[in-house]
C-alpha cells in the first residue's frame, strides 16, 4: 500500500468494493453462503460479482424509491446472509447510511439504535421488525428491489460524507454511535499487506456476524475490495464445522476471535481436516493468548496473525507474514500509520518508548470515524490537539510491538464485543431481589473471561443464581448477559461512595 496516495475526492465505499472488482473480474465468484457444513458445497449459495454489482445497485434505487433520501439512516435487522450484505452495501450505493443492528438484541435495546439515529427506514425480518416503527422494509421487498428496479449508478459521494453507523458500547449507559466516512474503506488499505498479506486469489472464510465492524471490515470489505472470495456460515455454530468449512470451500484465509480458534482446537478433528490451502489465521476483537497461538500452531503447522483496532477507527496494529510474532503482542503498527502513546492525565506529548498511557492514533488517519453521533462532548474528551486518544493502555516497546496494558475505562470485551457495565447493571436495576448490583469482565476458567455480576440481594430474599440470570434473557444481547452471580455482602466502594470496580476481580478470586 502507498501511504503518500491520496484519497480521490469522489468516493462512494460501495463502488470501491463492489463496483470496481465487478468491472475488472464480472464472473468470479464474490461470496458464498454456505447454510449446511456437510453438504457439498456446490449446492451453496453464490453470487458473482457481476451479480452482487447488478443487486447492490438496484437496491440502492429501490431504497430511494422508497423515499428515501441521500444521509437518511436506514436500521438494518436482518439474520446473518446475503440479504445483509446487499442491504448494507446497496445502501452506501444510494449515498445511504446503514446502521447495522445485531439480532441478538431485544426490541427495546434495536429501538434504542432506531430512535436515537433517527432513522427514516428499518429493514428486517417480520420476526425481527420493530413495533410501530415507519418505512419498515421485509426481506422479501428487498429480494424484489434486486428484479423490480433498474440498476443506478452508484451515488457520487465525497470521501467525507458519512457511509455508515455503528453503535458501540462505551463508559455511558447506552450504547453510542460511531459514524464512519465513505473513505474508511480507503483507510483499511495498510491492512491488505501488513495483516493479511491478501490477494485477488484469496478465498476469505471470516467467523463473525455482519453486525459487527470487525466482519465487515475483514469478511466483506477487504475481501471484496482485493477482487477476493468471501465465505459466510449462516448454519448452527458448532465449533467442529469450522474445520469442515475450511476444508470444503479451501479457504485460505481465516477471521475469528481468539476465543472460536481455542473452542475449534478443543473439538475440531484435526487429523482428518484438509486444511492443505489455508495460508494463515487472522485473529482480532479480543487479546490472543500466547498458548492458543502455540497450540494452533502445532495442531496446523500455520501462523495466527493478530490484529487491534477499534470501532471507531479500522484495526491499524497488527502482526503480518514476514516479521516476527511476539507472543502477547498485538504487533507494530502498520505502515503509513501514525499512532502514539499519550500521558492518562489529559496532555498530548507523546510519552517516550517503554511507558505506559493511552493509545493514540492521528487524526488524519484515513480511517478514523467522523465522530460520534450526536455527542460533541466525546468527540472533545478524546481529542487530544492532533491525535484520537482511546481508552487503551498501552506501552510499545523500543521495536515498535505494541503491548496492552487494560482499559482506562471499565468497558468490558465479551467475546470480543465492547459492553457498557451500566448498561448491563441498568437492565438488573428492576429485579425484586437485588438491592444492588455490579459487573466486571473476571476470568470464569484458565484462558476464558466473561461478565460476572455481583449481587447484594436484599433483605430476605433468596439467593438463586438461575432466576436473576433469566433476567437479563428479555433484557439483554445473549453477550451483553453475566455468565454468573456472585453474591457478596457489600460492593467495594471509596470513601465517597464510588464503586471500585476493579476491586470486583479480587473479590472473584481472579
Amino acid at each position: 500500500m502507498a501511504a503518500s496516495v491520496s484519497i480521490p475526492g469522489c468516493f462512494n465505499m460501495a463502488r470501491y468494493c463492489v463496483g470496481r472488482a465487478a468491472a475488472k473480474h464480472p464472473d468470479k465468484t464474490a461470496l458464498i453462503v454456505v447454510s449446511d457444513a456437510d453438504a457439498p458445497i456446490a449446492s451453496a449459495e453464490r453470487w458473482t460479482y457481476a451479480a452482487l454489482d447488478a443487486a447492490v445497485r438496484s437496491i440502492g434505487a429501490g431504497l430511494l424509491a422508497r423515499g428515501l433520501k441521500r444521509g437518511d439512516r436506514v436500521l438494518i435487522r436482518l439474520p446473518n446472509g446475503s440479504n445483509y450484505a446487499l442491504a448494507f452495501f446497496g445502501s452506501i450505493a444510494a449515498g445511504l447510511v446503514p446502521i447495522p443492528a445485531s439480532p441478538q438484541m431485544t426490541e427495546s435495546e434495536a429501538r434504542y439504535l432506531l430512535e436515537n439515529a433517527a432513522a427514516a427506514a428499518l429493514i428486517a425480518t417480520p420476526e425481527l421488525a420493530i413495533s410501530g416503527a415507519s418505512n419498515c422494509i421485509d426481506a422479501t421487498e428487498l429480494a424484489a428491489m434486486r428484479g423490480s428496479w433498474p440498476e443506478a449508478d452508484y451515488a457520487e459521494t465525497g470521501a467525507e460524507e458519512p457511509a455508515f453507523l455503528i453503535y458501540t458500547s462505551g463508559t455511558s449507559r447506552r450504547p453510542k454511535g460511531v459514524l464512519h466516512a465513505q473513505r474508511s474503506a480507503w483507510g483499511r488499505r495498510p491492512i491488505y499487506d501488513d495483516w493479511y498479506a491478501i490477494s485477488s486469489n484469496d478465498i476469505v472464510l471470516h467467523a463473525g456476524a455482519f453486525n459487527w465492524s470487525y466482519t465487515l471490515g475483514a469478511g466483506l470489505t477487504d475481501p471484496w475490495a482485493n477482487s477476493a472470495t468471501a465465505i459466510l456460515y449462516t448454519g448452527p455454530r458448532d465449533a467442529t464445522v469450522w474445520l469442515k468449512l475450511l476444508a470444503a470451500t479451501g479457504a485460505t484465509l481465516f477471521a475469528a476471535v481468539p476465543s472460536l480458534f481455542r473452542q475449534i482446537l478443543k473439538y475440531g478433528d484435526f487429523a482428518s481436516a484438509d486444511l492443505s490451502r489455508l495460508r494463515h489465521g487472522l485473529a482480532a476483537g479480543e487479546a490472543l493468548p500466547p498458548a492458543i497461538l502455540e497450540e494452533w500452531r502445532r495442531a496446523t503447522r500455520r501462523e495466527i496473525y493478530e490484529a487491534f483496532g477499534m470501532s471507531e477507527c479500522s484495526t491499524f496494529i497488527s502482526t503480518r507474514p514476514g516479521t516476527p510474532i511476539r507472543p502477547g503482542s498485538p504487533g507494530n503498527a502498520q505502515r503509513g500509520r501514525r499512532i502514539a502513546v499519550l500521558p492518562v492525565d489529559g496532555d498530548a506529548t507523546p510519552l517516550p518508548s517503554g511507558e505506559t498511557g493511552l493509545l493514540a492514533i492521528h487524526r488524519e488517519e484515513a480511517g478514523l470515524m467522523l465522530g460520534y453521533w450526536r455527542l460533541p462532548e466525546e468527540d472533545v474528551a478524546t481529542t487530544r490537539g492532533d491525535w484520537f486518544a482511546s481508552g487503551d493502555l498501552v506501552s510499545i516497546d523500543s521495536d515498535g510491538y505494541v503491548w496492552h496494558r487494560g482499559r482506562a475505562d471499565d468497558v468490558m470485551n465479551a467475546g470480543g464485543y465492547r459492553v457498557s457495565p451500566l448498561e448491563v447493571e441498568a437492565a438488573f436495576a428492576g429485579h425484586p431481589a437485588i438491592a444492588e448490583i455490579a459487573v466486571a469482565e473476571t476470568t470464569l476458567r484458565p484462558g476464558v473471561t466473561g461478565i460476572t455480576a455481583f449481587v447484594v440481594l436484599r433483605a430476605g430474599a433468596i439467593a438463586d443464581e438461575a432466576t436473576i440470570l433469566a433476567h437479563g434473557e428479555g433484557e439483554l444481547a445473549p453477550y451483553k448477559r453475566p455468565k454468573r452471580v456472585l453474591f457478596v455482602e457489600t460492593l467495594p466502594r471509596s470513601p465517597n461512595g464510588k464503586l471500585l470496580r476493579r476491586q470486583l476481580s479480587a473479590t472473584a478470586g481472579n
